[in-house]
């Protein structure tokens, strides 16, 4: 047992352990509480009517623990963009495909993506909320939301300049303008679908991701008659 004692009174002699790993665990959790509470009351109140200091009292904080995480509202803000862009792209890019497939393979493949984009849209509603309808916004902000869209167009592009690699699509296909197609066709669904449209769409706000990821596909591929 003697070591034992040897070992305690070392630890005692040269002061307390810090557990830093305990503490950079706290301050990620603490980042992460500011982003969120943040996300949700731009979507409930508006950017530039929601304050820093309404943040910090609902995350029961100090002013200068925000000022710790982020050097402004606008930087806030920014970093919420940008990890959705990042999710929303890997969400896209598991469509990419590495083989060959038929027509009924690439409805697939497209209704298995649709439906990760709108359970990931679901599940982050306020989000999407900002980068669909978000308005009153500074520049910066806006900026942010245009190249997270460009982006997401861009993925699909991709998506389908694949698919004309491996010979599922035609070589003539306009990816550009089918891409700007598609892309505008789930913006406005997702938009719908969570936010509906004064009466106009209240049906689409009850439909299950699934269902929903499956017609979207249906379209995509076969147009307004369906499959035959």
């Amino acid at each position: 047992m003697q070591p034992r004692k040897a070992k305690q009174s070392e630890t005692a002699a040269n002061g307390p352990l810090v557990d830093h790993a305990g503490e950079e665990t706290a301050e990620t959790d603490r980042r992460t509480q500011l982003l969120h509470i943040a996300l949700k009351r731009f979507a409930e109140q508006g950017y530039h009517q929601t304050k820093i200091s309404d943040i910090v009292v609902e995350a029961g904080v100090a002013q200068g623990t925000f000022y710790w995480h982020f050097k402004s509202k606008e930087a806030l803000a920014l970093e919420i963009i940008a990890t959705g862009r990042e999710q929303l792209l890997a969400a896209i890019g598991q469509g990419y495909r590495r083989d060959a497939g038929t027509l009924a393979d690439m409805v697939k493949a497209s209704e298995a993506l649709f439906v990760r984009l709108f359970d990931f849209s679901l599940e982050n509603r306020y989000l999407m909320g900002l980068l669909l309808i978000g308005s009153g916004v500074d520049e910066p902000v806006r900026q942010g939301i245009r190249e997270t869209r460009i982006a997401m167009e861009l993925a699909f592009r991709r998506n389908m300049e694949r698919a004309i690699e491996l010979n599922m699509l035609p070589a003539g296909l306009d990816v550009e303008l089918r891409a700007a197609l598609l892309m505008s066709m789930i913006e406005g669904v997702i938009t719908r679908w969570l936010f509906g449209s004064e009466g106009t769409h209240d049906n689409i706000t009850q439909v299950t991701a699934k269902r929903l990821a499956a017609e979207a596909a249906n379209f995509e591929f076969y147009g307004l008659l369906g499959q035959g």
